[in-house]
């Protein structure tokens, strides 16, 4: 379906919308000032129109002690080639772009969305729709699911899936606020999907060609394992009980 921009009052293909987050001109708006890196509110100004995206400078992100230097605009990127593999179209189209104003980072189509509406007070319905998004996040290995980076959008009320940055570590870091369906069997028609991506993954074919530019070969190699492992398994995990399970802070 072509992304209809809130700034604009005609279609972009995601074809167009990639060429314009690569090439568009930058004007800062604003920043937003929660979360530890420095994060960027962006016009995007191009012949096609204007639409707003969220830049993440690679410089101003702050040294972890498990991640590598420089690494989580990265991981931003290669997040979203995850998400459109499986098909689930979670994450905002997101690529690295090189020429910005304060350097290198990812830039990330920004969803219109109400802030105060969040993980801790979603309704019910809402909170049941979220069995993909615990699945995915066990997939990319998300050492960061805060209550505040899963958005319904206001018009469509479609999720989408922010704050990718601190994921897909070869090492198992699975922090998140959401255990709801911790012991359930995985639905087959998730696990369906994850097995046409697993089977790309071992037969290293389209996505891991994708991902070599923004993950190491033992992070795709982690990639896959943790595939193979939950296609075994076919059960939501109960939270760890030999390291912290849930970020901070929780929003």
């Amino acid at each position: 379906m072509p992304f209809v921009c809130s700034l604009v009052k005609f279609h972009f293909m995601p074809a167009e919308l990639q060429t314009i987050l690569e090439e568009g001109e930058l004007e800062l708006e604003g920043q937003f000032m929660h979360g530890s890196n420095y994060t960027f509110l962006v016009k995007l100004r191009h012949a096609k129109g204007e639409f707003k995206a969220v830049y993440k400078p690679s410089q101003g992100e702050q040294r972890l002690w498990d991640f590598p230097d420089n690494t989580l605009a990265q991981r931003e990127v290669a997040t979203y080639l995850i998400s459109e593999a499986l098909g689930w179209g979670f994450v905002p189209l997101t690529v690295l772009r090189d020429e910005a104003p304060y350097g290198p980072g990812s830039l990330q189509r920004f969803v219109p969305y109400d802030p105060n509406y969040h993980y801790f007070n979603f309704s019910d319905e809402d909170k049941a729709l979220l069995r993909p998004v615990v699945l995915f996040d066990l997939l990319i290995n998300n050492a960061d699911r805060k209550g505040s980076h899963i958005l319904f959008e206001e018009d469509s009320h479609a999720i989408w899936l922010i704050d990718h940055g601190v994921c897909l570590h070869q090492e198992d870091k699975l922090r998140t606020v959401v255990w709801d369906f911790a012991g359930e069997e995985i639905p087959s028609d998730l696990l369906d999907d994850l097995d046409r991506l697993h089977g790309e993954l071992a037969r290293d074919l389209g996505l891991p060609a994708n991902l070599k530019p923004y993950l190491s070969p033992e992070e795709i190699a982690a990639l896959n394992a943790r595939a193979e492992r939950i296609l075994s398994e076919r059960i939501f995990p109960l939270s760890p009980e030999d390291r912290r399970a849930f970020p901070y802070p929780p929003l």
